[in-house]
């Protein structure tokens, strides 16, 4: 039987009872319903710490990633801005000698990190950096200054499969682009319908989306997802409205209320009648239904294709950085025989390294750079998130 959730410790109590009557570790496992590894690492901690072992153990980490304590950090920066020249090496040995043995010691990327976020590295790149905007998001002038992407809520259709609306709208026009019902929010089907779309309608400036699958990933690289880095190879700038507050993407939002009762109440038999009912509506939308915001005009009267053509990608150099480097198809990276992980999202892409320091490399991937590596821990520590909005070139 699966361990009660009411009572764990008297279950685990029970447990070690059977086994100190002689009972048998299989017998006794196939009886709880637990693997003989579980069981085995029960009876250990037992053994080793008596009943406080049955207690359930707290599942806070021993320590987050990256995480450093605010009097290290201080300590970092009051020692470069007293000893300028000083570069995280020399700060990072300083460390050592002061505080060896008494906290851990961040690695030379971490002390470098804690610099460029101090605004305390000078980089020598000659050429336009970028930087994010913060949470401010643009406001389109013009057709296809900004798209809008998001998934209307999904329901079931008469048949009861689930319908996942793919919508894609123009902020400036309000024209809908792209509404597909799709059977779920995998990326690879949302990739096909953004290549048509591309391929149909031209490049956009930018694309506004929410945080969620497909078009941001929680386990990737700066939230990065696949379909993200794609429209940035392209040269789309991405924006994120804030988590939980739909209202910046408030003209998207009201079209899916309109959306959804003309289509989807109720909805149709099966998703080949639903995608009709979506057909239907987006072609009364665009060029029949006048728009107040419009001057009474319908979105495609206002609406022009862009005027950057998809081409497929591009090609990306590095020629301020030192080389350029493949990420692997398992996210990793092999500098001087080291293997050292950056991210599955970026898999195919490359990179640009340059040394920046003895031992710590600056990475970045096009004209954003993503964090610093240092070769002696091989890990790759991330900077602030340049990915958060619409991206700006600053001199």
């Amino acid at each position: 039987m699966p361990w009660r959730e009411s009572s764990v410790m008297e279950e685990r109590l029970r447990f070690v009872a059977r086994l100190l009557d002689g009972e048998g570790m299989s017998d006794v496992c196939r009886q709880f319903g637990i693997s003989r590894k579980t069981g085995y690492k029960i009876w250990d901690r037992y053994r080793q710490e008596g009943l406080e072992a049955l207690c359930d153990r707290s599942r806070r980490p021993v320590r987050y990633a990256n995480q450093l304590p605010d009097q290290i950090e201080r300590l970092i920066v009051e020692t470069k801005r007293g000893k300028p020249h000083w570069g995280a090496r020399k700060i990072r040995e300083l460390l050592v000698r002061r505080l060896a043995g008494e906290v851990r010691i961040p690695a030379k990327s971490t002390v470098h990190a804690v610099l460029d976020r101090h605004g305390l590295v000078k980089r020598a790149r000659q050429r336009r950096r970028f930087k994010a905007e913060g949470t401010v998001l643009s406001q389109a002038a013009a057709p296809n200054d900004l798209w809008c992407a998001d998934f209307k809520g999904e329901f079931k259709t008469g048949d009861g499969r689930t319908c996942y609306p793919l919508t894609v709208s123009d902020q400036a026009s309000r024209m809908i682009l792209c509404c597909e019902a799709l059977e779920s929010t995998r990326e690879a089907p949302v990739i096909e319908a953004f290549l048509r779309l591309f391929q149909e309608r031209g490049l956009p400036a930018a694309i506004r989306s929410d945080n969620g699958l497909p078009f941001a990933s929680p386990n990737g690289l700066y939230n990065l997802s696949k379909l993200s880095v794609w429209w940035l190879r392209l040269g789309i700038a991405i924006e994120r409205i804030r988590p939980g507050h739909p209202q910046q993407n408030g003209r998207h939002e009201r079209m899916h209320r309109t959306l959804k009762a003309e289509t989807a109440r109720p909805p149709g038999m099966n998703v080949l009648q639903q995608q009709d009912r979506f057909d239907r509506f987006v072609s009364e939308f665009n060029e029949e239904r006048p728009h107040e915001a419009l001057a009474m005009k319908t979105p495609a009267e206002r609406y022009t294709p862009a005027s950057r053509a998809y081409c497929g990608l591009p090609d990306v150099d590095y020629p301020f950085h030192d080389r350029d480097i493949l990420v692997t198809a398992c996210g990793r990276i092999c500098m001087a025989r080291k293997k050292i992980n950056v991210s599955t999202v970026l898999a195919g892409q490359r990179l640009g390294i340059k040394e920046v320091d003895d031992g710590i490399w600056l990475v970045s991937f096009m004209h954003y750079d993503v964090g610093y590596i240092d070769l002696e821990q091989r890990t790759l520590q991330t900077i602030d998130n340049p990915f958060g909005t619409r991206l700006s070139p600053m001199s």
